[in-house]
């Protein structure tokens, strides 16, 4: 384990520096709350269970018994929590003798950076990792699939027929395919969008798609039907997801995405006898996942 020293920052010791530089640089605003549902858990892991439902009422004739249906346990979705943790150590002379106050404070600050950094990450390869196979949900399919399977027998889809670049053409779409939701026993649901999760490459083009008044690129003079009937009420933009075309209609449906956090993120400080060096760690617990893939329709671009 390497342990900063004085010969690791030996300018600390000297007077005339202006300036360090390499470490305030300014941060995005926190993205992955737009991307999932937050809970806490107190717990090693977490278990939501699906239902299978109920089918449709069938024809009772005149002194005939009634039809009995059953219901049943549906897929598991399980989330383990996983402990991310990163820390450094410093000599005493160092941390005595440093006349900026580079090697403590402000590499307990680039600590809190990284953190950041990791978490977003790690939330958006959910996304990043929904075309992906192994990456595999509750009812053992990955989060985009056209092949989804019922508990009662059956595929659905929420990935277009073939996968498409994002388009006025493709978004209305994918509106039409999320009304044609159903239940595991096939009863329509009333799904709506949420929100349409983007990687930054698209932001141009989206915006130019959702906020024209008229149909984008045509000489018509009809009215931007999707912009009119508000259905897609907001525009998340994620500067952590790697697909350039990948885009994400994320839908309303209750326990889609779910973020748990075991615990929060804590800086913690301690001193080794036998050396004097100061240890600084900083760590937090927490698992990032999806339990309906009803949550979400999802192209990853032609």
């Amino acid at each position: 384990m390497a342990t900063i020293t004085t010969s690791s920052f030996a300018k600390t010791l000297w007077p005339g520096v202006n300036a360090w530089y390499g470490k305030e640089y300014a941060e995005f605003p926190v993205e992955y709350t737009k991307l999932f549902d937050e809970f806490s858990s107190d717990r090693n892991f977490e278990e939501d269970v699906g239902l299978s439902g109920f089918g449709l009422f069938s024809v009772k004739p005149e002194g005939s018994t009634v039809s009995f249906d059953t219901e049943r346990q549906g897929f598991t979705s399980r989330y383990t929590h996983t402990v991310y943790a990163l820390g450094f150590k410093i000599s005493r002379e160092i941390y005595e003798d440093d006349l900026y106050d580079v090697v403590g404070q402000r590499k307990a600050q680039g600590l809190a950076f990284s953190l950041r950094q990791t978490r977003e990450i790690v939330a958006a390869n959910v996304y990043n990792n929904a075309f992906t196979s192994g990456f595999t949900g509750g009812d053992g399919s990955i989060l985009a699939v056209s092949s989804h399977p019922n508990v009662a027998g059956g595929t659905w889809s929420n990935v277009p027929s073939s996968a498409v670049d994002f388009s006025e053409a493709a978004l209305e779409q994918a509106i039409i395919d999320i009304a044609g939701w159903t239940t595991d026993r096939g009863l329509k649901i009333a799904v709506q969008v949420k929100s349409l999760v983007i990687p930054i490459n698209l932001w141009f083009d989206v915006t130019r798609i959702l906020r024209a008044d008229k149909q984008p690129d045509t000489l018509n003079n009809n009215p931007n039907a999707v912009k009119l009937l508000g259905l897609v009420p907001e525009v998340v933009v994620n500067h952590y997801l790697t697909d350039t075309d990948a885009w994400f209609l994320r839908t309303n449906v209750k326990h889609g995405f779910k973020h748990f956090e075991r615990w929060a993120p804590k800086f913690e400080m301690d001193n080794d006898t036998d050396t004097f060096n100061a240890s600084f760690i900083s760590s937090y617990r927490d698992s990032f996942g999806w339990t309906d893939p009803r949550c979400v329709y999802a192209s990853q671009g032609a």
